[in-house]
C-alpha cells in the first residue's frame, strides 16, 4: 500500500512538472508568433517579481535558468521575423563570489550561453524602466527560473528580423528629402 502511495506521488510530480514545462514551451510559442518589433522576453530569476501592468504575463517554469535562456534564443533564432537585443544587468559584473556564491560560474556559463550574439550591459533600475515603459503599449513574457543568484535576469527586447535601423533611416531620409 504505502508502495502504491509514493508511486501515485511520484507520478502526480512527474506530471505536474511535465506541465509546467509544456505550458511555458507552449506559451512561448505562441507569442513569438505574436511577438514583433518592441516585444521583450524576460528570462528571470526566482526573486524577480510578479508586475502588474496589464500587457506582463508571468509564467514560472521551475527549470534551470540558462537551459530556458538557450531554448528561448534558439527558438528566437528559428523565427524569421524577429531577432534579440539582449540586455544583462550592469551589477552582475560588480558582484563577487564571497556575496554570491556561484557568480563566476553563472557568468563563465552565461557568456558560453550568449556567445557571440551582441549583448547590452546597462543598470538594472534603466532596464525595468525600459521595461516598465514598454509594457504600457506592447506584450512583455517573462519566464521565471528557478535561479537563485542575483542580477541573472535576461532581458530580451525583440526587433524585426528583416527589416533593420540601417534600412529604416535610409527610408525616412528618402521620404523627408521627396
Amino acid at each position: 500500500m504505502r508502495l502504491l502511495c509514493f508511486q501515485a506521488v511520484l507520478l502526480a510530480v512527474l506530471l505536474l512538472g511535465c506541465s509546467s514545462e509544456k505550458q511555458w514551451k507552449e506559451q512561448l510559442e505562441t507569442d513569438l508568433h505574436e511577438f514583433g518589433h518592441r516585444n521583450w522576453i524576460v528570462v528571470a530569476d526566482y526573486a524577480y517579481p510578479s508586475q502588474s501592468a496589464g500587457g506582463i504575463k508571468t509564467i514560472f517554469t521551475g527549470e534551470d535558468h540558462l537551459t530556458v535562456l538557450e531554448y528561448v534564443l534558439d527558438q528566437i533564432e528559428q523565427s524569421p521575423h524577429i531577432s534579440p537585443t539582449i540586455m544583462i544587468d550592469r551589477e552582475l559584473d560588480m558582484l563577487s563570489e564571497e556575496s554570491a556564491a556561484g557568480i563566476d560560474r553563472y557568468r563563465s556559463n552565461l557568456a558560453n550561453a550568449l556567445g557571440n550574439r551582441n549583448t547590452s550591459s546597462l543598470p538594472h533600475l534603466e532596464i525595468i524602466s525600459r521595461l516598465d515603459e514598454t509594457s504600457e503599449l506592447f506584450n512583455i513574457l517573462i519566464l521565471k527560473t528557478n535561479m537563485t543568484l542575483p542580477y541573472t535576469s535576461v532581458f530580451i527586447e525583440l526587433d524585426c528580423a528583416y527589416w533593420d535601423s540601417d534600412k529604416e533611416s535610409r527610408l525616412r531620409n528618402t521620404t523627408t528629402s521627396d
